[in-house]
């Protein structure tokens, strides 16, 4: 039986590790071809290996346009078109906003929201050939409410909020949808930032019951379906939303 993906061909940043590994496994899964990007490009060949030959790997560096435009063209290329852009790649960074260095307030903007611009501006144009498509944004329940030390990487997936809501409008008469998801507390590696600002493992086990409801943070595959969702045609009416995934805590 053909899966809910069949045909469908996906490019995204940052599945090596963590939620984008989780999504680029139920890609597979539901029967599409994908190009994964990242800078980590000795797991990257790892991961390409593990999971087969619809899996291809191309390093990127998302903070530069060149490296972005190359990625998506070769990724393109192998797939012979494309139907979906899932842009994934993040950096994590906490600090007080007295004490924060401004070189990480830059760091955090270029791999978080400026990268999303490169993406976009160079997958349009193949998506539009294709005659509809699909970009998934990654941003974080810290872009709508922020907390202590994360004024700079809240304001940087504020920003992935924004883009995507004026981007879809922009790319409606197109029949290209833009959606944005933003997770909370997922257990990964990629928060160890966090962790550390907040004291470590079991404070931060602290905070998390005391402020999601369910009481727990998520794990990367219970994120990894609404990927599936928003890039497959069952979300074919759905455009410019900002969906939070996060056991409760923004209600």
């Amino acid at each position: 039986m053909a899966g809910r993906l069949a045909g469908k061909r996906i490019i995204l940043t940052g599945g090596v590790n963590n939620i984008g590994l989780d999504a680029v496994r139920s890609f597979l899964r539901e029967g599409a071809k994908v190009v994964v990007g990242d800078i980590d490009a000795v797991r990257g060949e790892q991961v390409s290996a593990e999971l087969g030959e619809d899996l291809h790997f191309v390093p990127v560096d998302v903070t530069s346009e060149d490296s972005v435009a190359s990625f998506i063209a070769q990724g393109t290329d192998w797939l012979g078109g494309l139907d979906g852009l899932c842009q994934n790649a993040g950096l994590q960074r906490s600090g007080s906003v007295t004490t924060f260095d401004a070189d990480n307030w830059d760091a955090l903007f270029a791999v978080n929201s400026r990268a999303h611009f490169f993406g976009a501006k160079h997958a349009v144009p193949h998506l539009r050939k294709s005659g509809k498509g699909s970009i998934v944004n990654t941003a974080s329940l810290a872009g709508q409410r922020g907390g202590p030390g994360m004024t700079a990487y809240s304001a940087s997936k504020g920003a992935v909020i924004a883009f995507g809501t004026a981007l879809a409008v922009e790319l409606a008469p197109d029949n290209i949808r833009v959606n944005t998801i933003c997770p909370g507390w997922v257990d990964t590696a990629f928060n160890q930032p966090a962790i550390d600002f907040m004291g470590g493992r079991a404070t931060q086990d602290e905070v998390v019951k005391a402020i999601v409801p369910m009481g727990r943070q998520g794990m990367p595959e219970e994120i990894a379906p609404l990927f599936v969702y928003l890039v497959s045609d069952e979300s074919a009416y759905m455009t410019a939303q900002a969906i939070t995934i996060d056991g409760g805590v923004y209600n």
